[in-house]
């Protein structure tokens, strides 16, 4: 498999998968299960942050820790369709940490947005200081997150052919 103009095989691709699960691996034991010694497993690893591949490393943190949260997804419809409407509103999610993901869509909708709030009365104030910044808001509608159900990383195993 070929990426980002690199070249992926299966042991490269088992590295980025294991990570994806276990981001603070030795490395000697990244070695082991992937069956390399440790130089050459380390070169490769390095190989993918080089190559942009592996871009970093993360903690998941527990929001139950953090007491009650709300999160909600928001799809957001802008009035006009010109670049500068769109870059004016995407500087405006990077500005505000409380929209913690954001993806441009293709078809009737044109962002999708997950925002975390203490409670609903918070998440509808920042709305309101959001919606009146003049960002040229067609319409947005919000979806209270009641439970989470699936959160894994992306298959990059299947994706490169392998399953």
């Amino acid at each position: 498999m070929k990426t980002n103009g690199v070249k992926l095989d299966e042991r490269d691709l088992r590295i980025i998968e294991i990570l994806q699960r276990e981001g603070r691996l030795s490395k000697s034991e990244l070695a082991r299960r992937v069956n390399l010694s440790s130089t050459p497993c380390w070169e490769r690893l390095r190989h993918l942050e080089d190559a942009g591949i592996i871009e970093g490393y993360e903690a998941r943190v527990s929001l139950k820790a953090f007491g009650p949260l709300t999160q909600v997804v928001v799809t957001v419809e802008l009035e006009s369709h010109l670049p500068e409407e769109f870059a004016r509103f995407e500087a405006a999610v990077q500005a505000h940490p409380e929209i913690y993901e954001c993806d441009s869509l293709g078809g009737g909708i044109d962002y999708v947005m997950r925002v975390m709030a203490r409670d609903l009365e918070s998440y509808q104030a920042f709305m309101d200081r959001f919606l009146g910044s003049g960002l040229g808001i067609r319409r947005y509608f919000t979806y209270v997150v009641t439970k989470p159900v699936k959160h894994t990383p992306p298959p990059v195993t299947r994706i490169g052919g392998s399953g």
